[in-house]
């Protein structure tokens, strides 16, 4: 195995193992370590055809000790329970979840990204359906899958900060819909306003909400975060965007730091009274945006990351690479 592991992306990579979970009859098997990356379903499996899939987002760190530790699985299991309440889909005991992480990120310790070098270790759960029906109705049998990845940073160039675009006339959810969780479907249909985002040379598109149109909503791929010129940490509350994991984090650590901090709607006229705008989620961290493109409107914030997201970034990134106390209980060893 030779990773270049100052160079890694945000992409997939062969590992040695992952862990898979079946669901029939009412329960769920003992989980099962595999070195087999392929799966075998019907033609007429569930997924397929009515989209009953379901994916979450966590990650291991190698921290200044040398151990490997995961960030906050807990939340990653309750929010997948919540997902999978809403797909009708079964849920499963937090501890058997991070017992399967724990177990998968140990068998494939060796592609863990070395302290320092910014990297992080993937999880990447996966359920969906697999009866193979033809009728819309919720599957009778499930998988369960855990794969781990090595990733680097989501953006070309770290944290140096991307330029956005909203969409006009495209939404990413409906207003009372399943943009709250974290259903594969959402994602896909994200792709197309995407493309035009990267048509207009910007790297991830920003979402207004789905009813009026009036409100900041998300990014393609996290939560939307904004500072004010009076260091106020805004984002938004809205039922059609996903409770990030890395979001709550941060809100926490800026209550910790002194930072006022607000959820609340936010009319998209704000975007031009605010000093600071980032994108955050497990995938991106914490990652600036320059500018937003919203009909002939262009919102600067900066070619640099900004000193209030730079200070959050750093405590985040700190806690989970061990170089600062985990007052929060975050991070879970894997014995």
């Amino acid at each position: 195995m030779n990773i270049k592991w100052d160079e890694l992306g945000f992409g997939y990579m062969p590992v040695r193992s992952n862990i898979r979970f079946h669901y029939e009859n009412g329960k769920w098997s003992e989980a099962e370590l595999t070195n087999d990356s392929t799966i075998n379903i019907s033609i007429a499996a569930n997924c397929i055809h009515y989209g009953q899939a379901l994916f979450e987002g966590g990650k291991a760190f190698t921290c200044a000790d040398g151990k490997v530790r995961l960030f906050r699985p807990d939340e990653n299991a309750k929010r997948l329970n919540h997902t999978a309440e809403y797909l009708q889909m079964p849920q499963i005991a937090e501890e058997l979840y991070i017992d399967a992480v724990r177990r998968v990120v140990k068998d494939n310790l060796d592609y863990v990204p070395p302290y320092g070098t910014g990297g992080a270790l993937y999880i990447r759960p996966v359920m969906f359906g697999t009866s193979p029906q033809i009728g819309v109705k919720a599957s009778e049998v499930y998988e369960l899958i855990i794969m781990v990845v090595p990733v680097g940073a989501y953006y070309k160039g770290g944290i140096k900060p991307v330029r956005a675009f909203i969409p006009e006339n495209i939404d990413r959810a409906a207003p009372y819909g399943t943009g709250h969780i974290k259903a594969a479907g959402n994602y896909a249909a994200s792709l197309y306003p995407s493309r035009i985002a990267k048509e207009k040379g910007c790297a991830v598109a920003l979402f207004l909400d789905p009813k009026e149109h009036k409100y900041v909503d998300e990014f393609g791929t996290s939560n939307f975060i904004g500072i004010t010129k009076d260091g106020v940490y805004v984002t938004p509350k809205s039922h059609s965007i996903l409770a990030s994991i890395t979001n709550k984090s941060l809100m926490t650590l800026a209550e910790d730091l002194g930072i006022k901090v607000e959820r609340r709607p936010i009319p998209y006229q704000e975007l031009a009274d605010l000093s600071e705008v980032g994108a955050c989620g497990t995938a991106v961290v914490l990652t600036p945006v320059s500018e937003i493109l919203y009909k002939d409107q262009v919102y600067k914030y900066g070619d640099e990351i900004g000193p209030v997201l730079k200070k959050l970034y750093t405590e985040m990134t700190s806690i989970q690479h061990g170089d600062k106390p985990d007052r929060h209980n975050w991070l879970f060893d894997l014995d």
